[in-house]
């Protein structure tokens, strides 16, 4: 299992402003090398006899003129600018593969500031690490996992800087589910989650509650002038908001689907559209707020680390309009938003939308998993141990685990 831990870093103003360069010469290095590839790629088009470009053709292009072209980029750790192309590369080969958009140029002040460490350019020492022509740098607290360190990606937030380091282990930190049964949970914007025992996790919802305060620190930002000191305070501040709104629906989602992934073995939920839910223009800022998308991520990862499954319903099942009281089924014509409690005109049964939602949604995973042979020998994950033998609309957690961009434990 691949896992990283991602720690809070503690450098002085001289260790900051290294961080700052390298992290500028990765950012370079990317922008360099995709205005490359963009010119190699339409003379290839052009004349094919002409070399294709890839990753490895533009690292050596590279170091072929960086000393005389680029001498600054001596004064921090080689991998910051080769990691850099490497990563374009990889994304590159996502977009080929259509599993993401072309790559765009990364600004500054816009994008996510980063570079990578490969194992051999860095070490641990006990609350410390080593970075090359830096030296030691301390962190906030020791790694928690045990086996081969893989990689670290030191990265910038506001004016917090974080060190992502991955590890290849057979440690599982967490305990099984529980299991008490099958939960089904249908996702809202009064309430982030509903479960169809009857709980309702109503969400933390902090845009909303910090949105007086991140008007009024936009609006200072605006007024003053570029490039000034004022209002570079006046962006480290903005910063600084926009990082604990983030940090506060991290922490609710982590709390909600830690609870559910604990206590339930089988989740039900549904394949909602997220990109296209966030074109509504009187719901966009409500739906962004909640996270459905990184609830999603968060439930498959620790469903597939505790053994516990995850099963999906198409995004078309109608879990609202379906009634859910038993030997009845009945499914209305319409259902509009606004009605949050509906009576099924078959059997007389009255429904909260929400409830009746994630009722469905719980007989639908039930139903998928008695339609599936079930096996003590096939994991979650997909190797052995335990859960089901079978891909249909059931969603265990990957292979690959990482805490930084897909597990953020730090």
């Amino acid at each position: 299992m691949i896992i990283s831990h991602k720690i809070c870093l503690d450098p002085n103003n001289k260790q900051a402003t290294y961080l700052a360069k390298a992290v500028g010469t990765a950012r370079f290095a990317y922008n360099w090398a995709l205005a490359e590839w963009q010119t190699q790629y339409a003379a290839w088009k052009d004349d094919n006899t002409q070399p294709k470009p890839n990753q490895m053709s533009l690292r050596r292009q590279l170091n072929a003129i960086k000393r005389e072209q680029f001498p600054w980029m001596l004064e921090v750790t080689k991998n910051a600018p080769q990691m850099a192309i490497i990563q374009l590369g990889q994304a590159f080969n996502n977009f080929f593969a259509g599993r993401a958009q072309y790559p765009q140029f990364k600004k500054k002040g816009k994008s996510r500031d980063s570079f990578t460490l490969t194992n051999d350019q860095f070490s641990l020492d006990a609350s410390r690490i080593r970075i090359p022509n830096l030296g030691l740098v301390r962190i906030r607290e020791t790694l928690r996992f045990f086996g081969k360190i893989l990689s670290a990606t030191i990265s910038r937030t506001a004016d917090q800087w974080f060190a992502s380091i991955t590890v290849d282990t057979d440690q599982n930190h967490l305990p099984p589910a529980e299991n008490q049964g099958t939960v089904g949970v249908d996702l809202g914007v009064s309430a982030l989650a509903t479960l169809s025992t009857g709980e309702k996790v109503t969400g933390a919802k902090p845009h909303k509650a910090l949105l007086s305060r991140l008007k009024r620190l936009s609006r200072s930002l605006s007024r003053k002038v570029k490039g000034s000191a004022n209002r570079h305070k006046a962006k480290a501040k903005l910063a600084r908001l926009h990082a604990k709104i983030a940090n506060i629906r991290q922490d609710s989602l982590h709390q909600l689907t830690t609870d559910l992934t604990r206590r339930f073995h089988t989740i039900g939920i549904e394949d909602l559209n997220v990109s296209g839910m966030v074109k509504n223009r009187h719901l966009s800022r409500a739906i962004s707020d909640m996270g459905f998308f990184e609830f999603r991520r968060q439930l498959e990862y620790k469903a597939g680390m505790r053994g516990a499954v995850v099963v999906v319903a198409d995004r078309f099942f109608a879990s609202s309009k379906t009634c859910s009281a038993p030997g009845c089924g009945h499914k209305v014509d319409k259902l509009p938003l606004s009605v949050r409690e509906w009576t099924c005109p078959v059997c007389g049964a009255v429904h909260d939308r929400d409830v009746n939602a994630a009722k469905n949604l719980q007989e639908y995973a039930s139903a998928t998993l008695s339609n599936h042979a079930v096996s003590s020998t096939v994991s979650a994950c997909g190797g052995e141990g335990s859960g089901l033998g079978r891909k249909p609309k059931t969603k265990p957690a990957p292979m690959k685990q990482e805490f930084n961009r897909k597990l953020d434990l730090g």
